[in-house]
């Protein structure tokens, strides 16, 4: 799926309601500001690893986890 220029999409980004022009799931990363190799991420309940966001097509009503990696004990 392909988004057209201008159009956005409310999806759910770790469980908060999003709306987002990103067509796929790495764009949407890039564009929250997460760096790509700091990040484990799923689509509604499926992991997705690195190599396959860029190619993973977001759609309306998705749910996307990111999980960072934290410090400290």
């Amino acid at each position: 799926m392909q988004l057209q220029a201008g159009r956005r999409i409310a999806i759910l980004v770790n469980g908060e309601r999003t709306e987002t022009g990103a067509a796929f799931l790495g764009e949407l990363l890039s564009q929250l500001g997460f760096e790509q190799d700091q990040v484990a991420t799923a689509l509604n309940g499926a992991f997705v690893p690195k190599q396959a966001r860029d190619a993973t097509p977001l759609a309306a009503d998705d749910k996307v986890e990111i999980v960072a990696p934290r410090q400290g004990g």
